[in-house]
């Protein structure tokens, strides 16, 4: 039988990827909560485990391993809640702060560029108008946004449930789509997965608590106002990689602002967010997660821009453990070894041979 051309493959792949992409936008609200569940119950196979063997029943242990869940998510709304309710309650002070801020700004302006205030103000009400209109057409859909939450955050306790419960039915279908002789890479694949997935959402849990920790009691040293608010918020943001923490950055700044009237408490927390930064990056999170997700960072960016657009920010959130499965996957895969290739990080020496080619035909990398 004659081979198919390289281009008709790449083509029929390119296609494949086109029609995954349509079906990942149409049942988006269907398939995110899946997904999350997916890497929620990988997380909570210990746990599982552990209440199997103190002899409980089965459906019991998976109950109550999705409780500890629900328990953990509620003390984390109740303390963010708590922490907004204390920025509220100094709204007057919040309103003064702002004012001086931006009459201070205004002279700025008026000095440095020519706008008299009235002009300001002219050109304020203008993009006003702008935006108003815009959060007016956000605003029309919020109903479906609304629902779409709703639908999220009830299929995901039954996805987790069910994904536990019946997981030795689906591994049981996986391995009879394939060949025998597949079997042992099938499973190895499985077992990679689950330690990648473990490993990654732990880690993730414990840089939520450090990184609130520290920020919190750094910018409490200083005496910046609501540095626990901000440090919840700048750690979960900072959950949706390399985007999240810039606007941790951002809204840092803005409730600093608005909570105080020295410039100087700004360049604290600028310096604090980068202080809890640099060790996360550098010292910690390597430590915790370890190389258990090394993943091309152009691809990791390009990856959470796309799932970002595609299904939201559950998508931005899941973006890099999906690209970590999918790079086991490739990785054991003889067809898809070169993308587990673009995929990971293991940059090759600086000079390298073609297979086939003489010594003097190299090339540069």
């Amino acid at each position: 039988m004659k081979e198919v051309p390289v281009t008709i493959k790449r083509s029929i792949e390119l296609l494949g990827l086109v029609l995954i992409g349509c079906i990942i936008v149409i049942g988006k609200i269907i398939i995110m909560p899946l997904l999350m569940a997916f890497f929620i119950s990988i997380m909570l196979l210990p746990v599982y485990r552990f209440f199997r063997k103190r002899k409980l029943p089965e459906s019991l242990a998976v109950f109550l391993s999705i409780l500890l869940v629900v328990i953990g998510t509620a003390l984390i709304v109740w303390l963010f809640y708590s922490q907004i309710s204390f920025l509220i309650y100094d709204f007057h002070k919040i309103q003064k702060n702002l004012t001086t801020h931006l009459n201070a700004l205004s002279l700025w302006i008026s000095r440095v560029f020519g706008f008299s205030p009235t002009e300001q103000v002219k050109f304020i009400n203008e993009q006003s108008n702008k935006f108003l209109s815009y959060a007016a057409n956000v605003l029309s859909g919020a109903a479906g946004s609304a629902t779409g939450i709703l639908i999220f955050f009830g299929l995901l306790p039954i996805y987790t449930y069910l994904l536990i419960m019946y997981r030795g039915i689906f591994m049981k279908f996986i391995l009879m789509c394939f060949e025998p002789k597949d079997h042992g890479n099938i499973e190895d694949i499985t077992l990679q997965i689950e330690k990648m997935g473990k490993k990654y959402l732990l880690g993730l849990l414990i840089q939520l608590c450090y990184i609130t920790i520290l920020l919190w009691a750094i910018l409490a040293i200083f005496g910046i106002k609501h540095a626990l608010l901000i440090g919840i918020m700048f750690a979960f943001l900072n959950l949706i990689p390399y985007l999240g923490a810039l606007v941790g950055n951002i809204l840092g700044v803005l409730i600093t602002l608005a909570s105080s009237e020295s410039i100087s408490d700004i360049l604290f927390v600028l310096g604090a967010i980068a202080v809890v930064q640099f060790l996360d990056n550098n010292i910690l999170m390597p430590r915790i997660v370890g190389s258990q997700v090394r993943l091309n960072p152009l691809i990791s960016i390009i990856g959470i821009f796309i799932a970002g657009t595609m299904t939201g920010v559950s998508g931005m959130f899941l973006a890099l453990p999906i690209i970590a499965v999918l790079k086991i996957i490739f990785d054991r895969t003889e067809q898809f070894k070169k993308w587990g290739v673009l995929l990971g990080d293991e940059r090759p020496a600086k000079t390298k041979y073609l297979p086939g080619y003489s010594a003097k035909n190299k090339i540069s990398l």
